[in-house]
């Protein structure tokens, strides 16, 4: 069988030995144009998520029997399109003893809000150019604030961990219930409108999708921070534009934005913010790159893979 692998794996030189014991690999750095081009060849394809495989690469990979993506999210792939051909995908996203390990995701997120809140990139910017300007940069404390976590599975349970630790007052947000010492779970509305902080650990899906919406960013606090280490399109990125300009979103730290397949992203409403603001701070989907989980989640992928494979073979 062959196998087309588009992993970045320098921390990993002999990462696909899994693999290229049990199957014939391709290890190719390719664009979109060029996945489109040699899907057709492959039985498998193990992928990255800076490609997206659309319903066209699925309608092209004649041959393709399996897919496979050592992430969580999956919204670079069409499971609609793989769905309807009966191809099977292989992702981290309920393999929760493996996940419970990388705190990554959570710990970049808490960063990211750090940073925002204390506008650290711009200050850090000032002193740089002997700017000490201290006054300017004067920001507010986390503790006796509230947070409220939107989203309390493994992420958001960890992350409820570090509110507490910062003396935080700490709300939960999610359709399961939950018990957590120190944390109460409300209503979205409640969490909307009872934070300073904000969150964000959901899953995109079609009920997740824009939902800090116009009507959402009325409802919240004024000068309210935002963090989002998700998926961009959870929120309405116009309105949230609009909350940024108007200042009832004080701050804002993203990891992820709407369109990061865009061929230049320096076009993109949030970046060209960004770019004129210090209260948005965005950093390119790195809150997970992290050696630990880069490696842990590959190799587990590259494993499960292999062994499908086999599995495949033999029946």
């Amino acid at each position: 069988m062959k196998v087309l692998c588009t992993l970045d794996l320098p921390l990993m030189p002999d990462g696909l030995a899994p693999l290229q014991a049990v199957a014939d690999v391709d290890h190719l750095m390719l664009d979109q144009e060029q996945l489109l081009a040699c899907i057709d060849r492959y039985d498998a394809y193990i992928c990255n998520a800076d490609l997206q495989v659309t319903a066209e690469v699925i309608a092209r990979a004649a041959r393709l029997k399996v897919v496979a993506t050592p992430s969580t999210g999956t919204d670079h792939i069409d499971k609609k399109a793989l769905h309807a051909r009966g191809i099977p995908l292989l992702a981290l996203t309920t393999e929760y003893e493996l996940l419970d390990n990388f705190t990554a995701t959570a710990e970049g997120g808490w960063g990211l809000l750090l940073a925002c809140l204390r506008r650290i990139p711009a200050a850090f910017e000032a002193a740089k150019e002997g700017d000490w300007a201290r006054s300017r940069f004067t920001s507010w404390q986390l503790s006796r604030k509230t947070l409220g976590v939107l989203g309390v599975g493994r992420l958001g349970k960890m992350v409820v961990e570090y509110g507490k630790a910062f003396r935080m007052r700490v709300l939960g947000c999610d359709p399961k219930d939950f018990t957590i010492p120190g944390v109460e779970r409300v209503d979205f509305d409640t969490l909307l409108s009872e934070s300073d902080v904000i969150s964000i650990n959901v899953h995109l899906n079609d009920e997740t999708r824009g939902m800090l919406s116009t009507d959402a960013f009325a409802r919240m606090k004024d000068g309210v921070v935002i963090v989002n280490t998700a998926r961009g399109a959870i929120i309405d990125e116009a309105a949230f534009l609009a909350a940024l300009e108007s200042g009832k979103v004080g701050a804002a730290g993203l990891d992820v934005i709407d369109g990061e397949w865009m061929e230049n992203l320096t076009r993109h409403p949030l970046i060209q913010y960004a770019r004129q603001h210090d209260n948005l701070v965005i950093t390119p989907h790195t809150a997970s790159a992290t050696v630990e989980s880069i490696t842990g989640g590959r190799v587990f992928m590259i494993d499960k893979l292999a062994e499908y494979l086999v599995k495949l073979q033999t029946q």
